[in-house]
C-alpha cells in the first residue's frame, strides 16, 4: 500500500479502522491521505452503508471482511489491532467491547496504543447514549434542523431539512486532529491515549458561533432580519416572509445578484475596511455613492452615538436606508455583465465574490481539477471516478496525496503483513516526559482573521498550547468580525497589536516569530511571501518553526483562483451548497450556520499542525501544513461529491420544502405540535410491528406509507412516539433547538472543560471581561483519558498583552512606549471592550 520513500507525514503509522457510515471512515480517509497505512475491517456482508461515497472514504485502505461474532474472526481482528498504532470505531458506546474488541483492555496491555471512539452521543449521556444515532438523529437532537438561520425563521420553515452530514464532517475533522495530536505527543512521552469524540458534541462545536448568547447586545450589531423577527414576535405576526421580500432584508454586501447570463453572483464583503469600497469601485459605483452622501468613519470602534453619520462603508450591518439604496444600484450594474466576467473582475480586484453553481458543475470545474480540489481515482467497483481531493496536506508532500491508492479487498494474511512491515519507534515512558496536555510547552503565533484560522488556534489552546494572537495595530475588520466572533475564537489567547509594515513593528514581529513553534495564518500565498513567511524567508528567521496556512480556494496545486480571497459563504456558492439549500438558481440560500465550513476548516488546520509536529518529532523534517475552505467542502458533501460513468442524477434532497430523504426518514408532526424526525431504512420495516400504533406499517403499500405515518403520528404527543420507537430500536428524535439545549445544559463557569457533562455543555460567565453576561459552549468534544483538556479563559481585550509579551521578549518599558507612540505597537483598539 505505501511507498517506502513517501514524504507524507504519517508514513509508517498503522491504523485499524472499524468505522461505518461516514464519521469513522472519514477519519481513516484523512489519515490515509496523510500517509498512514489503513486496514479497514468490514462485516462479511460488506459496509453497513452501501454508497459510492465509500470509494472516497475508503481510498488508501486495504479492506478485510471479518465476522467479529465468530471466534476465528475475533482473533483475526485482535491480531490486527495488536500491530496498530491507532484503532478507531464509531458505534454506540460499549458495542465493540461487547463483541470482544475492548479498547481499555488493549491499552492496559499496550499503553502506547491510541484508541478512538466516535459515538453518536457521549458515553456519559445516560439519556441518549443508547439511541440509534444516525446522522440525522444527531442533527435533530442538536438543534441543527430548527436553527437553520434567520432566513428560514422568517420564512416560517422550522424545522428545515438539510442532507449535509455536518455532524459527521465536524466529528471526523475533530477526531482526526485529536488522534494525530495524541500521536505527536506519544513521540515525546511514549504514552498513547483513549479518546472519545461524540458526534453530538462535535456538531455543537461546529455551531458554537450560533449558540453563544450575549446579554444586552448593543443595537448596532442587530441585522434587519433580527429586527424583523423580534418585531413579528412582539406584535404576534406570523413568520411568512416570501423569498423575494426576504432578499430586501439582506445587507447589500452579503447577498446574491442576478447577472446577464441568468446566473446569480454572491457578494460577501461586509466588515472589512477596504473590501466594500473595492466592490463599489469594481462595479463603477463608488464615486456615485460618495457623491450621494455615503460616508466612512475614521474610527468605527468608537461608540455608535459618537459617529459623525449613521453608517460607515465597510461595517456590518448597514442601516436600511443605505442598504436599500446600494442594493438597488448594485442589482442594475450586475445585470450588465455575465457572472464569469464578474468572477474575474472581483477576484483580480481583491474583492470576495463568486458565481452560484451546482455541485455537478464544481466536480468538473477546470480550476477544481487543476488545483487538486477534485481528483481522478480508479475504483475497482465504479471505474474512473472523480472524487474530492485531499482535505489536509503538507506542502512538501501534497503531490503524493493527489494520487491515492484505490480501496482494495484483501485476505487477513495480507492485511496483517501490511501492518507488520512498519516498525513503531517511540521513546520509553519516563517521568521527565510526562505532560499535562498534548501541546503543553508548544507556543503558537496566530496571525489569522475572521473564523477558520483563529478558531484553529483557539482549538490548540485547549490542549495546553500557549497561543499569542497578533493583529494589526489599526483594525482591518469591524468590531462585529473581531470582537463578536472573538468571544469564541479568542478564548485561551493573549492578544498583541503590531503594525508589521512599520520598521519597529516588523522588528517586534520577527522577534516574536523567533520564539514560537507554530505559526498559523489564513492568507493567500502572495501575502505570505510579501510578509516574509514563505518557506525560505521563515527559515532565516526561525528554521524550526512550523507554518500552517488556511485559505479559501487553495488545493495542492496553484491555479487561477488560488490567491482569490474569500469566505465560507463563497465556497458554499462555488461548490453548490447554496443552490442545493435554496433549490434553484434564482433562489440560492446560505446554509445558514455561522461557519458551516469555516469552523470545520479550523479543525482541519489543527490536523495539519498536528501532522507537521508529528513529522518533526518522528523524522526531523520541518513541514508546512495546508488546508482550505474549498477542500473542506468536499468532506462536507462527501455523500454526493463524486462522479463516474453511469452515475445517477444529482438528486439529493434540496430546496426549502424538502422534509427528509423518504417516507421512512423525514419530519413528522405529532399531536403535541412538536416535530419528530424518523430515521429508518427499508431493512428496519419489520421492527415497526413492535411499535404500538404503527404495527400495520409493514403491510402498507410503499406509496401509502407517508400518509399512514403522518396520520398515525397525529394520535400521540412527540414524547410518546419517541418512547415507543426507541423501544423497537428505531431511529427517532424530537427536533430540539439550540436555545432550549443551552438553557437545559448551562452552569456557572466552574473552570472545567465540560467533558464530564454528557453530549451538551455550556458555561455562563456573569463577569465576562466584555461587561456582558455571556453563555457559550464548552471546549468539550475531545475527551481523552490520559491527556488533559483545559477550560479556556474568556478572551481578553484586543491588545491587552502587547506590553507584557514584549517585556518578556526583553524590550524595556521605554522602548515599548516609543513603539506605541510611533504606531509600531498598540495596546488597544477602543476604550470599550465591545464597542457600543
Amino acid at each position: 500500500m505505501q511507498n517506502t520513500f513517501s514524504q507524507r507525514p504519517l508514513v509508517g503509522v498503522k491504523v485499524v479502522d472499524f468505522g461505518q457510515y461516514i464519521a469513522g471512515p472519514a477519519v481513516g480517509m484523512l489519515l490515509g491521505d496523510l500517509g498512514a497505512t489503513i486496514i479497514k475491517i468490514d462485516p462479511p456482508t460488506g459496509p453497513m452503508w452501501d454508497s459510492p461515497a465509500n470509494a472516497t472514504l475508503n481510498r488508501n485502505k486495504l479492506i478485510v471482511n471479518i465476522d467479529l461474532k465468530t471466534t476465528a474472526g475475533l482473533e483475526q481482528a485482535l491480531a490486527l489491532c495488536a500491530e496498530a498504532d491507532i484503532v478507531l470505531e464509531n458505534f454506540r458506546p460499549g458495542k465493540l467491547a461487547k463483541l470482544g474488541v475492548d479498547f481499555e483492555k488493549m491499552r492496559e496491555e499496550r499503553p502506547e496504543l491510541i484508541a478512538l471512539s466516535i459515538p453518536g452521543f457521549a458515553s456519559n449521556d445516560e439519556e441518549r447514549r443508547e439511541l440509534r444515532a444516525f446522522e440525522s438523529i444527531v442533527a435533530a437532537s442538536s438543534g441543527v434542523f430548527t436553527d437553520m438561520g434567520l432566513n428560514r425563521v422568517l420564512m416560517g420553515l422550522n424545522p428545515s431539512f438539510s442532507p449535509l452530514p455536518i455532524s459527521s464532517a465536524y466529528a471526523s475533522q475533530i477526531a482526526a486532529s485529536a488522534t494525530v495530536l495524541a500521536l505527536q505527543a506519544r513521540q515525546i512521552t511514549g504514552i498513547g491515549d483513549q479518546i472519545e469524540v461524540p458526534l453530538a458534541a462535535a456538531v455543537m462545536e461546529g455551531l458554537c458561533y450560533n449558540s453563544i448568547k450575549v446579554e444586552d447586545m448593543p443595537v448596532r450589531y442587530l441585522t434587519q432580519r433580527e429586527i424583523e423577527i423580534e418585531r413579528r414576535r412582539v406584535e404576534g405576526l406570523p413568520m411568512n416572509v416570501g423569498y423575494e421580500e426576504l432578499q430586501e432584508l439582506l445587507d447589500p454586501f452579503f447577498r446574491s445578484y442576478m447577472c446577464k447570463d441568468g446566473r446569480m453572483f454572491y457578494v460577501v464583503c461586509p466588515s472589512h475596511k477596504y473590501h466594500a469600497k473595492r466592490c463599489l469601485e469594481v462595479l463603477g459605483l463608488y464615486q456615485e455613492m460618495i457623491d450621494e452622501g455615503l460616508t466612512s468613519e475614521d474610527d468605527t470602534y468608537k461608540p455608535y452615538n459618537q459617529w459623525e453619520s449613521d453608517t460607515s462603508l465597510g461595517v456590518y450591518p448597514m442601516p436600511k436606508f443605505w442598504a436599500d439604496k446600494l442594493a438597488e444600484r448594485m442589482k442594475e450594474v450586475f445585470m450588465t455583465r455575465t457572472s464569469h466576467e464578474w468572477k474575474k473582475m472581483f477576484g483580480r480586484g481583491g474583492v470576495p465574490g463568486a458565481p452560484q453553481r451546482w455541485l455537478q458543475e464544481w466536480i468538473h470545474d477546470e480550476y477544481a481539477e487543476a488545483s487538486g480540489l477534485m481528483i481522478d481515482v480508479w475504483d475497482p467497483e465504479y471505474g474512473e471516478m472523480t472524487q474530492p481531493g485531499p482535505v489536509v496536506w503538507l506542502e512538501e508532500s501534497g503531490q503524493e496525496a493527489l494520487k491515492p491508492n484505490p480501496r482494495r479487498w484483501v485476505h487477513f494474511d495480507e492485511a496483517l503483513k501490511a501492518l507488520q512491515m512498519h516498525r513503531t519507534e517511540i521513546p520509553a515512558p519516563t517521568d521527565e516526559t510526562d505532560r499535562e496536555g498534548w501541546l503543553s510547552g508548544v507556543r503558537v503565533l496566530d496571525l489569522c482573521n475572521v473564523i477558520a484560522g483563529p478558531h484553529s488556534a483557539s482549538y490548540l489552546a485547549r490542549f495546553g498550547a500557549e497561543v499569542i494572537k497578533l493583529d494589526p495595530s489599526e483594525p482591518l475588520y469591524d468590531s462585529w468580525n473581531t470582537v463578536i466572533y472573538g468571544l469564541s475564537q479568542m478564548r485561551g489567547k493573549r492578544s498583541v497589536l503590531a503594525d508589521m509594515k512599520s520598521n519597529h513593528g516588523r522588528q517586534a514581529f520577527e522577534d516574536l516569530v523567533k520564539t514560537v513553534d507554530v505559526i498559523v495564518w489564513n492568507a493567500p500565498d502572495s501575502q505570505i511571501k510579501k510578509m516574509g513567511l514563505d518557506a525560505e524567508s521563515l527559515r532565516r528567521i526561525n528554521p524550526n518553526a512550523i507554518f500552517c496556512k488556511l485559505d479559501c480556494f487553495s488545493g495542492v496545486n496553484r491555479g487561477v483562483r488560488t490567491d482569490y480571497i474569500g469566505y465560507d459563504d463563497l465556497v458554499q456558492a462555488t461548490t453548490g451548497i447554496m443552490l442545493r439549500f435554496g433549490g434553484a438558481m434564482d433562489r440560492p440560500e446560505e446554509h445558514a450556520h455561522v461557519g458551516t465550513i469555516d469552523v470545520m476548516c479550523g479543525f482541519g488546520g489543527a490536523l495539519s499542525v498536528a501532522a507537521a509536529l508529528y513529522q518533526k518529532h518522528r523524522f526531523g523534517r520541518i513541514g508546512r501544513g495546508r488546508t482550505s475552505l474549498s477542500s473542506n467542502s468536499g468532506l462536507l458533501q462527501v455523500p454526493f461529491a463524486f462522479d463516474y460513468v453511469g452515475r445517477g442524477l444529482f438528486d439529493e434532497p434540496s430546496g426549502p420544502d424538502v422534509n427528509g430523504y423518504d417516507d421512512l426518514s423525514r419530519f413528522y408532526s405529532t399531536a403535541s405540535g412538536v416535530y419528530i424526525l424518523l430515521s429508518a431504512y427499508e431493512a428496519d420495516v419489520p421492527r415497526f410491528r413492535d411499535v404500538e400504533g404503527l404495527e400495520k406499517l409493514p403491510d402498507i403499500d410503499v406509496e401509502d406509507r407517508a400518509a399512514y405515518l403522518a396520520t398515525e403520528f397525529q394520535s400521540q404527543p412527540a414524547t410518546e412516539w419517541v418512547k415507543r420507537l426507541k423501544h423497537a430500536d428505531l431511529g427517532v428524535a424530537i427536533c430540539d433547538n439550540i436555545d432550549a439545549l443551552r438553557a437545559a445544559n448551562s452552569r456557572i463557569s466552574d473552570g472545567t472543560s465540560g467533558i464530564e457533562n454528557g453530549s451538551y455543555s455550556f458555561s455562563i460567565f456573569p463577569d465576562h471581561p466584555s461587561g456582558h453576561e455571556v453563555t457559550q459552549l464548552d471546549p468539550y468534544a475531545v475527551r481523552p483519558k490520559v491527556s488533559k483538556v483545559f477550560a479556556l479563559d474568556p478572551p481578553e481585550k484586543f491588545g491587552n498583552s502587547t506590553r507584557s509579551i514584549f517585556k518578556e521578549l526583553g524590550y524595556s518599558e521605554q522602548a515599548i512606549d516609543m513603539m506605541v507612540k510611533s504606531g509600531g505597537l498598540n495596546e488597544s483598539w477602543s476604550e470599550e471592550y465591545l464597542p457600543s
